[in-house]
């Protein structure tokens, strides 16, 4: 019996975790990538505000064992051809654009575009795109992703913002497919800690994890 084929974007969400790398700093980018993926996270969301994004992608990419990596914060074709040449796997952005929409499906490449209303969903639907960054969802919670799924039962929710270790289980129980998270990962770490960053994110793999098998 034939296997059921497994697409390109389920198995890029098939860690349930995508981490966004976004810093000030262009030296800090693929450090930090290699701490996250040493503490089990291989999904990297590389924001292109990020000074030096696509060569820290083309890098990782290269370097970088185990990593899935894609560009985050694309919001033009340029950007989104850029960001393809130097080896992004996956392209998410903020809002919906129908040209980065375009590059990414002439390179075979999935896109996860942004969106927070039904407004903004039911435009997203029309172009066939069922995974969509719900951004910003951490003020609004995990009850809002259980509410959009009410009239939207095809969505394929990944909130995004304001994820942290307490709240990522919640997120997923209401329906999210994945979740994204940066902050609870990188945020307020001093300069040069990328033991603190494997570690930080050891402990959401761990405890996301262990609670996915009551999901």
């Amino acid at each position: 019996m034939n296997k059921p084929l497994i697409s390109p974007l389920d198995q890029l969400l098939a860690s349930r975790v995508i981490a966004i790398v976004r810093t000030h700093s262009e030296d800090e980018i693929v450090p930090l990538a290699r701490a996250i993926v040493h503490g089990g996270i291989g999904v990297l969301e590389v924001a292109l505000t990020s000074p030096g994004a696509i060569a820290a992608i083309r890098q990782i990419a290269l370097e970088v064992k185990g990593a899935t990596v894609g560009a985050g914060t694309v919001l033009d074709e340029r950007q989104a051809g850029a960001a393809i040449e130097a080896g992004s796997q996956f392209l998410m952005s903020p809002g919906f654009s129908l040209r980065v929409l375009r590059a990414a499906t002439d390179r075979h490449i999935p896109y996860i575009p942004g969106a927070l209303t039904p407004t903004e969903l039911t435009a997203i639907f029309e172009h066939g795109l069922r995974e969509i960054k719900i951004f910003p969802a951490g003020s609004l919670g995990p009850s809002y992703i259980r509410e959009l799924l009410g009239p939207f039962p095809d969505l394929r929710p990944i909130p995004t913002g304001g994820v942290t270790r307490e709240n990522a289980r919640a997120f997923l129980e209401a329906g999210a497919v994945a979740v994204g998270v940066g902050g609870a990962l990188t945020g307020h770490v001093p300069p040069g800690a990328y033991d603190m960053v494997a570690k930080r994110s050891a402990e959401f793999r761990a405890q996301l994890d262990g609670r996915l098998k009551d999901l």
